[in-house]
């Protein structure tokens, strides 16, 4: 069968292929709007013929061009832990030029979409992905998937208040599902009372957390998300970027990626580098990471010792044994001995004769 680009309609063997803007998408071309927008600007061709509408369906075997550059195959699904620091917009453009997320990120990385968002001033686990459906099922309430939080926030509230979220709430007319709330600490200070309390959710609305919090009389100052679904924010530091293993992926999403894009093998593609944030600015220090997966172990990152140079000529030091090696010491007797003193020893050579009274006189005189 000869595809024809423009044909929209699927056959009834249901191999119509998928949706161009969809599959460019998932290749990493840019996301689907921009593919959009690539197509209406005429610079899209499948098989060398232009292609005039998104709705043009495509087959594995197609070939896509941009501007004449070929489009490269999709990879299989990958998915990204990534520790948001505060500063940094949750989007690929920013229409006030604010630092995002993805200009943050290592640019060895493919492109990637977030799974939901966090706002400009929270914090945490963010989970980043190249495959769009895998994103956008972990985002659907649907999905039941349980995000966890900590918030600290000024006020007072009791348990028993916060366990009235586990009914729901509406706020302004948006209604919350149930959510579980339990209040770690609470301190009087200066400026009122200061309280932590760890959220447990499954819808994730837009300011779910803050919107909720607020409606009890509660002004969160700081949250940071600490799990999404399997996935926990662990030992990651902020700013720091770790790929999950194609083993957690299949046992722990396989229900959300189609069977053709699962990935194969234990080991993930990426190794990280350690970065930290500081007031806007991403300081990245090389590192070859251990098996990333969903629960890494800690690491002090610093970097390898540098080996000396000798300049030419120049006689490298050699390590040698001591000549002295430690002695090893007598064991003493159990009982007490006796010390003796050694006899007197006679001097060498001929005897003298003693002197005599006479004689010592005359030496004298």
């Amino acid at each position: 069968m000869v595809h024809d680009p423009q044909d929209t309609q699927d056959d009834p063997a249901g191999q119509g292929g998928e949706r161009i803007a969809k599959a460019m998408a998932r290749a990493g071309v840019a996301s689907r709007r921009e593919v959009e927008r690539l197509i209406e600007a005429g610079r899209v061709f499948v098989n060398g013929v232009r292609v005039t509408t998104p709705a043009t369906k495509v087959e594995a075997d197609d070939v896509l061009t941009v501007d004449g550059a070929l489009v490269q195959a999709a990879e299989p699904a990958r998915l990204f832990r990534y520790h948001k620091p505060v500063g940094l917009v949750t989007t690929h453009k920013d229409t006030q030029e604010r630092p995002t997320v993805f200009d943050a990120l290592p640019k060895a990385l493919p492109r990637l979409i977030s799974v939901g968002r966090l706002d400009l001033n929270s914090e945490g686990l963010l989970l980043l992905t190249n495959d769009g459906g895998l994103a956008r099922a972990l985002e659907l309430p649907a999905s039941a998937i349980v995000r966890r939080y900590r918030a600290r926030a000024r006020g007072r509230v009791t348990q028993e208040k916060l366990d009235s979220l586990k009914d729901g709430i509406t706020v302004e007319g948006v209604s919350y599902g149930a959510i579980e709330a339990h209040l770690d600490k609470a301190k009087e200070g200066p400026q009122g009372a200061n309280v932590w309390i760890t959220v447990t959710l499954a819808e994730g609305k837009n300011r779910e957390v803050r919107r909720v919090l607020e409606a009890l009389g509660l002004t969160v100052n700081r949250l940071i998300r600490m799990s999404y679904g399997p996935l926990a924010l662990g030992t990651l530091a902020v700013g720091e970027i770790e790929e999950v293993g194609p083993r957690v992926i299949r046992e722990q999403f396989a229900d959300h990626i189609a069977a053709g894009n699962l990935p194969t093998g234990d080991r993930a593609q990426f190794s990280k580098p350690i970065a930290t944030w500081a007031g806007g600015d991403v300081q990245r220090r090389g590192r070859t990471a251990p098996g990333a997966g969903h629960h890494t172990g800690p690491d002090d990152g610093m970097p390898a010792k540098p080996k000396t140079v000798y300049k030419a000529g120049w006689a490298k030091p050699t390590i040698t044994p001591s000549p002295h090696p430690k002695r090893k010491t007598k064991p003493k007797p159990a009982g007490p001995v006796a010390q003796v003193r050694p006899a007197a020893i006679p001097p060498s050579g001929p005897a003298r004769a003693p002197r005599s009274d006479a004689r010592l006189a005359a030496l004298r005189a």
